[in-house]
């Protein structure tokens, strides 16, 4: 019975530590001067761009990947840190959407995310600037 309850402990502990691990590499990844409103202001034009990107038979099977893996996060009724978590409980779904987009972006390139792009000149400026692409 010892070694069942140690066993149960440890999975638990190794969990929270995760977790926790998690919640420090999304407080690291968090865009810096403002990055992060802009994300959210344009996150129904981003949610667009990768659905157009995933459905897209023409680019990387990796990227559709990344991007249905990203869709079916967006797509979950709950979150990895709850809303109750100061700040990173209202933006984890902008951060996580902001380091997949600058993979997926960097790896399918300018030209296909431009010619996907529905949303403002300006919400694309803001989507550069967060990927790190320059125009």
């Amino acid at each position: 019975m010892g070694t069942v309850l140690g066993t149960v402990l440890g999975i638990v502990v190794g969990l929270v530590a995760a977790w926790l691990l998690l919640v420090a590499a999304l407080a690291l990844a968090t865009p810096r001067h403002g990055l992060l409103r802009e994300a959210l202001r344009i996150l129904p034009d981003l949610i667009r761009l990768l659905r157009d990107l995933a459905a897209d038979p023409g680019l990387p099977r990796g990227v559709r990947v990344w991007l249905g893996l990203l869709l079916a996060y967006l797509a979950m009724p709950f979150d990895l840190i709850p809303d109750f978590v100061p700040v990173l409980g209202y933006a984890d779904d902008a951060i996580v959407v902001t380091l997949v987009l600058r993979a997926v972006v960097r790896r399918a390139g300018l030209p296909a995310v431009r010619a996907r792009w529905r949303g403002t000149p300006e919400g694309f400026a803001a989507l550069c600037r967060l990927t790190g692409l320059t125009l």
